[in-house]
Formats: structure tokens, C-alpha cells, sequence
């Protein structure tokens, strides 16, 4: 591919992002008007014609690596393991 066609996909991409990025935005804006919503109502869960939406608070047990990484760090060595991928950036 030549230069002028990577230039013409990068431009490609930056709208696409851009769109992305509107969308999000705009998809956190109307899912906070959901949560406002419930708030005011006292309720976890809403619905409507063909739709249903929860706002829940949620327990999870999560392992802290870095206090084990502090209390033994010989331990924390032993089980840990290097993880190699790729990434991709486009600025």
C-alpha cells in the first residue's frame, strides 16, 4: 500500500474513532439518565416496551498482587509469569 493510501485510511480511522468517541459519549449520557432515574425512583431495575435496565451494587473477591508482591516477594516471584503480545497504536 502506498503512502497516499495510508494517508487516505488514516484519515479513514480518525473519523471512524471520532464517531466512536461521539457515541460513547453519548451512550454514557443516556445510560446516566437511566441510573438518575432509578436513583429518583428508589429502584434497581426499570423497563419499558421490550427493554429492561438494572443498576446494582455488586461484591467480587479480587487477588492484590501487589500486598502479596509486599508480605513475600519470593512467593509472589514463584507464581508470576511474563506475558509476551503485540499492540497496536494509532495516533
Amino acid at each position: 500500500m502506498t503512502t497516499a493510501e495510508l494517508d487516505i485510511r488514516a484519515r479513514e480511522l480518525r473519523e471512524i474513532n471520532s464517531t466512536i468517541d461521539a457515541l460513547t459519549k453519548r451512550a454514557e449520557e443516556i445510560k446516566n439518565m437511566f441510573k438518575e432515574t432509578m436513583i429518583d425512583r428508589g429502584e434497581e431495575e426499570i423497563s419499558g416496551n421490550g427493554w429492561k435496565a438494572s443498576w446494582k451494587t455488586v461484591s467480587s473477591n479480587n487477588f492484590d498482587g501487589k500486598a502479596l508482591k509486599a508480605a513475600d516477594p519470593a512467593l509472589y516471584a514463584k507464581y508470576t509469569k511474563v506475558t509476551v503480545s503485540t499492540r497496536f497504536i494509532f495516533k
